[in-house]
């Protein structure tokens, strides 16, 4: 069984065809030596665990699926993390003197040698796929640091309870355990995806909760007594003045997890009990930003897109509420319009991702350096387009209009409900209606959607009338919810990852007459519809009919009175 090419394994299994196998088999030539399966993926012709699968059958070696097993952490203690990592390895099983390890190269016996040495038990390798491994390693090892850390907090802090007065003199800022904590919350939430970090204190406890898709997710609880040292080892990575505590602090830190750069704000309010911290979390890799398909917007709403980016100047506005991908939208736009031949000028606060070959300015309102005074400069820079992070007040919408008008295109966001009520808020600001109407070549209303998680959603029956009519069906249709208490795979939540639905109004001719003379948001929303914007609510019911989504988060996302 051995002899047979992994490649004939797939195709026989139906994981692939013929032709595409060919096609591999020629590249993998050229490339000079790359393995089949890593060509395969490379393709994008199988997935991992199709390969994983095939593998198994050709080395009669048991697969398993890392995501749904339960993983023993006193297993997973058995070998050392930097062991684990190196060889791409995780113990997560354990019987007697048997230790069961996943793996993804399941023949190199050297490992197992050396694994059988350390552990002072024997092994049982079963296959896995390397994300899977990579990401039990990461949540495995950072859940035993967690409670490592924790132990030796407890063991620090149950001695002798820390009077006030101790606790504002010495603070025992330095103490390991406490540093130790601070870096392991950080990582956890990097490893889960986490945007933000809460610390919030009470009476018998302080709560650690981590947003992760958008819901708050409670982490852990620590004693009231480490409260104190917990702020001030993040006010002083922060470089946040420790000993006032009466009003908000901001202050910023960077920090390198698995080679990736994370640039760290940190937020302090005083609360009753103590001072609330919130960390937000934003990787700013200067890594290549991702393409607006991969964002979740429909073919149907990409081309109408296209025709908006492809005007030589105007304005395009991304709008929605705080936190619904607005300003990666933005930068998926700058990807698109990156070339040699294009000047492209951004002013932000703050600047989120550094993208290679785009000159970004940073606000600095203490200096002087506005939204406002920004642009007026940025006028003089000889730029083609230009990105505005936000339009707050009515002399930034008044440059940037004006900046449109004169020849260049002007990409910004807005913080309004829908794409129609835009214009009217841009007048609102004192923007006259004629130069509204001139520059405005398009509207982008955007909100993220939170998915089902595809191992344990549920089918259900949609019959109310209501419920019906918000999906656009008169009779009754299945659809899928969220399994409650959700499964390991979505950290019981029931939903796993975000995408963005949009609606997108191109300011044609009958638009821009709407606006001249000032024409109500529904007359502009009702003519866009004419014109085929597809409205949020239409994306969802799609999505939910589709089994991507709930109804809960069409309501979420679209609902209103």
């Amino acid at each position: 069984m051995k002899n047979i090419p992994i490649g004939q394994i797939l195709v026989e299994n139906g994981f692939l065809t013929e032709e595409q196998l060919q096609e591999a088999l020629r590249r993998q030539k050229e490339s000079g030596g790359k393995k089949l399966g890593d060509m395969l993926l490379e393709l994008g012709y199988v997935s991992e665990t199709q390969l994983a699968h095939a593998l198994s059958i050709r080395l009669k070696v048991p697969f398993i699926d890392l995501t749904t097993t339960k993983i023993d952490i006193e297993a997973v203690k058995k070998i050392p993390e930097d062991i684990s990592k190196k060889n791409c390895c995780v113990a997560f099983a354990m019987n007697g003197q048997r230790l069961t390890v996943a793996t993804d190269d399941p023949i190199n016996f050297y490992i197992f040698e050396e694994l059988k040495v350390i552990s002072g038990m024997e092994i049982h390798a079963m296959l896995a796929t390397k994300s899977a491994i990579n990401e039990t390693i990461n949540k495995a090892y950072s859940q035993q640091t967690v409670s490592n850390a924790m132990d030796e907090l407890n063991k620090e802090y149950s001695g002798a309870e820390m009077s006030a007065e101790e606790l504002e003199s010495g603070e025992r800022v330095d103490n390991a355990p406490i540093v130790k904590l601070v870096n392991t919350i950080v990582e956890t939430s990097f490893h889960m995806n986490a945007s933000d970090i809460h610390i919030e204190p009470f009476k018998d406890r302080t709560r650690i909760r981590l947003r992760v898709d958008g819901e708050l997710i409670e982490q852990m609880n620590v004693k009231p007594a480490v409260h104190n040292s917990l702020i001030t080892r993040i006010k002083i990575l922060g470089g946040m003045n420790i000993a006032e505590k009466r009003i908000p602090l901001d202050g910023r830190f960077g920090m390198t997890i698995d080679g990736t750069n994370l640039d760290v704000r940190v937020s302090t309010i005083p609360t009753v009990y103590g001072e609330k911290c919130v960390i937000r979390l934003l990787s700013t890799a200067d890594e290549k930003t991702r393409k607006i398909t991969d964002l979740g917007m429909t073919l149907y709403n990409y081309e109408m897109f296209k025709q908006i980016i492809r005007c030589p100047h105007g304005v395009m506005l991304v709008t929605g509420p705080t936190g619904s991908g607005k300003s990666t939208t933005l930068y998926a736009t700058l990807g698109e319009l990156s070339k040699p031949n294009v000047n492209i000028v951004t002013v932000e606060d703050p600047c989120e991702k550094k993208i290679d070959g785009i000159n970004q300015v940073q606000i600095n309102a203490k200096a002087g350096l506005t939204f406002a005074a920004a642009l007026r400069s940025i006028l003089r820079q000889d730029p083609d387009v230009v990105m505005v992070g936000e339009i707050r007040d009515g002399e930034t919408a008044d440059i940037a209009i004006r900046a449109a008008i004169t020849g260049h295109l002007v990409l910004s966001t807005l913080h309004t409900n829908d794409a129609a009520s835009t214009i009217l808020r841009l007048i609102d600001m004192g923007v006259a209606p004629y130069m509204v109407a001139t520059s405005l070549i398009g509207i982008i209303a955007q909100r993220l959607v939170k998915l089902l998680c595809p191992d344990c959603k549920e089918k259900v029956t949609l019959t109310e009338p209501a419920d019906l009519r918000l999906v656009g069906k008169d009779q009754p249709v299945e659809i899928y919810q969220a399994h409650r208490g959700g499964c390991r795979t979505c950290h019981n939540t029931g939903f796993k990852g975000r995408t963005a639905i949009h609606e997108i109004i191109v300011t044609t001719n009958d638009i821009k007459e709407l606006i001249s003379h000032d024409a109500t948001a529904e007359e502009i929303g009702n003519q866009a519809v004419k014109n085929g914007t597809r409205l949020l609510r239409d994306n969802v019911a799609e999505m939910v009919l589709a089994g991507t989504t709930t109804l809960d988060e069409l309501v979420k996302a679209t609902y209103s009175v």
